[in-house]
């Protein structure tokens, strides 16, 4: 669409004056400032004199003055002609002249209904000391009582399995909800809509939340969107401890809760692989000043990979145009991308695919040869959830490689 737009703006003439939409500024390195509009998702980095371009045309200057003024200030040259028209292609720009240009309008955000207001207390610099607190009083009562961390032995709480997959499945997808809404809802209290969609990161389905708006939010607000569903999960971790410590051992309720905890802290070592873009790779991009880490990373990982070939490329690579503290993170990072991809991918065809095919050749066995109402129930359960969750990854992968061969394309 940009680009069409882009097309369709002529480059505006002298003495053109242009009505800017709301747009938010963020300064990030040095000389530079993060720009976009919140409601559409849509920044870009931009030099100062950008900024004071912007801050020429929204007083109403035309585009003619606005160079001469930037040509006085700085002794350079600025194309501000060319710089509306980038804008426009962009959806920063609602009028050229006398032409209203279209807006694209917000894409597609999940609950619509929740305001910034409802939310603000998500914000609210008392939270992470709550959420201190709670997993301070678990890890005292741990410490306490070290009987009370399960093994995993305790996710299998019920000798049937179709309980264990149908309880685990639902109490599994009820905390990445929880944990999505989390992001969504911190997001919402900085002013970003958020979407809640499935994705996949390899070989996992997972849950995401394109938040992505965040980065004209104040650091702190980024880190704490950023953190928020690992927040929940140690939350819920501590309080079912805590709820567990009051239980008689052996009973359901507690190995319920064992199980459920476990269900709760199975997610936070995902987050450690950042090569998949968890939620600390996005912490790590923006304690670094990276713009696009894993990109750039992958970009310096097929380079090195180029150069390895005979007659490969012996340029400097793409990393070589980063500023110095941004190269070093993304060549570091580059190295945990390919490795942790190549376990990752390892892991799949050794373990985990063939785990997947015994569990369901034994159920489509047993639901063939019989053996009772209770049998056929259980391998049914058992095919009906494991492999709608394989056949769920296949559609999302599909329609996520679909979504970007169409953006490629335009």
């Amino acid at each position: 669409m940009t680009e069409a737009l882009r097309d369709e703006v002529p480059v505006p003439p002298p003495g053109t004056r242009v009505r800017l939409r709301d747009l938010a500024l963020r300064e990030d390195r040095e000389g530079e400032w993060i720009v976009g509009r919140m409601a559409t998702r849509t920044f870009v980095a931009m030099p100062g004199e950008g900024v004071r371009a912007l801050a020429l045309l929204r007083a109403g200057a035309p585009v003619d003055e606005a160079a001469r003024i930037l040509r006085e200030e700085t002794g350079e040259d600025f194309d501000v002609a060319d710089f509306v028209t980038d804008l426009a292609s962009l959806g920063f720009v609602a009028r050229v002249g006398e032409r209203e240009l279209p807006d694209a309008g917000a894409p597609r955000a999940s609950l619509p209904w929740l305001r910034p207001a409802h939310v603000r207390l998500a914000l609210h610099p008392a939270l992470p000391v709550l959420v201190g607190v709670l997993l301070a009083a678990a890890l005292v009562v741990l410490v306490r009582r070290p009987e009370l961390l399960p093994g995993y032995r305790d996710l299998l709480w019920s000798p049937h399995g179709s309980v264990v997959l149908l309880t685990g499945a639902a109490a599994g997808w009820a905390l990445l909800f929880a944990h999505e809404l989390a992001h969504l809802v911190t997001a919402r209290a900085a002013g970003v809509p958020g979407h809640v969609r499935l994705g996949t990161r390899l070989q996992f389905l997972v849950m995401q939340t394109d938040i992505s708006g965040i980065e004209l939010a104040p650091r702190r607000h980024r880190l704490t969107a950023y953190l928020a569903g690992i927040a929940l999960n140690l939350s819920c971790a501590s309080a079912l401890l805590l709820a567990r410590a009051t239980t008689a051992p052996g009973s359901a309720p507690h190995r319920f809760l064992a199980a459920a905890l476990l269900i709760a802290l199975l997610p936070l070592p995902f987050q450690l692989m950042v090569f998949t873009r968890t939620d600390v790779y996005f912490v790590l991009q923006d304690l670094t000043g990276c713009r696009n880490l894993y990109g750039d990373g992958l970009a310096h990982a097929r380079h090195v990979l180029r150069r390895l070939r005979p007659g490969g490329d012996r340029g400097p690579g793409p990393s070589a145009r980063l500023p110095a503290r941004e190269r070093r993170a993304v060549r570091v990072y580059s190295v945990v991308l390919v490795l942790g991809t190549a376990l990752c991918l390892c892991f799949l065809a050794a373990v985990t695919l063939p785990a997947d095919l015994t569990l369901l050749a034994h159920a489509a066995r047993d639901l063939v040869r019989g053996g009772g109402a209770a049998r056929i129930a259980d391998a049914a359960l058992v095919l009906t959830v494991l492999g709608g969750i394989n056949l769920l990854w296949a559609v999302t992968w599909w329609r996520g490689r679909r979504a970007r061969c169409r953006d490629r394309a335009r």
